[in-house]
């Protein structure tokens, strides 16, 4: 095969496996729809925190309120928790409230919180919280997942992977409490 021929052959390839890959990334970090009775069903979900307190999330209804699914074996989820914690404590008296929906084992995030302690609460909801997650538009179950529930207890906003600054400052803005 004469050089010209292979390199058009081999950026062909090349430029169809980037399609491909793209296709397939906006496919799997995509949100869908929320689902109808998503929204209902989220305020009346109650969890178990990582010591055994009760966290009912019909106490966050009300103010805005940031939901964000993690898991200590994630390492985006972890790396945007301390940027989670200075949002909980720079917008808490704006009216702000964060709540952690761990995909994870007790024993776990308990150790995790040992090292690095949240000044938010956290409901361990398991694998129930991937399931929770598709409901609220995450059909991949991909983590962190992150959801904004407005004062009226609607989904405001949905983001699939780690949050920035921009997203939590643009949030804030956006929906005021």
């Amino acid at each position: 095969m004469k050089p010209a021929r292979r390199y058009l052959l081999t950026g062909a390839v090349a430029l169809a496996a980037a399609g491909v890959g793209a296709w397939w990334s906006s496919r799997r970090f995509s949100l869908a729809p929320v689902l109808g009775e998503a929204e209902s069903g989220f305020w009346s979900s109650r969890y178990d925190g990582p010591n055994g307190e009760a966290v009912s999330l019909a106490d966050f209804r009300g103010q805005p309120l940031l939901v964000n699914f993690w898991a200590t074996w994630c390492p985006p989820c972890v790396e945007e928790l301390p940027l989670l914690n200075a949002f909980h404590r720079d917008q808490a008296a704006a009216g702000w409230r964060v709540l952690g929906l761990a995909v994870d084992q007790p024993s776990a995030v308990r150790r995790f919180t040992e090292k690095l302690p949240l000044a938010f609460p956290v409901g361990m909801a398991g694998l129930a919280g991937t399931d929770l997650s598709r409901t609220l538009g995450n059909t991949s179950g991909g983590l962190p997942f992150t959801v904004v529930f407005g004062r009226d207890g609607r989904v405001a906003e949905r983001k699939i992977g780690k949050v920035s600054p921009e997203d939590l400052a643009r949030w804030a803005a956006t929906h005021k409490a």
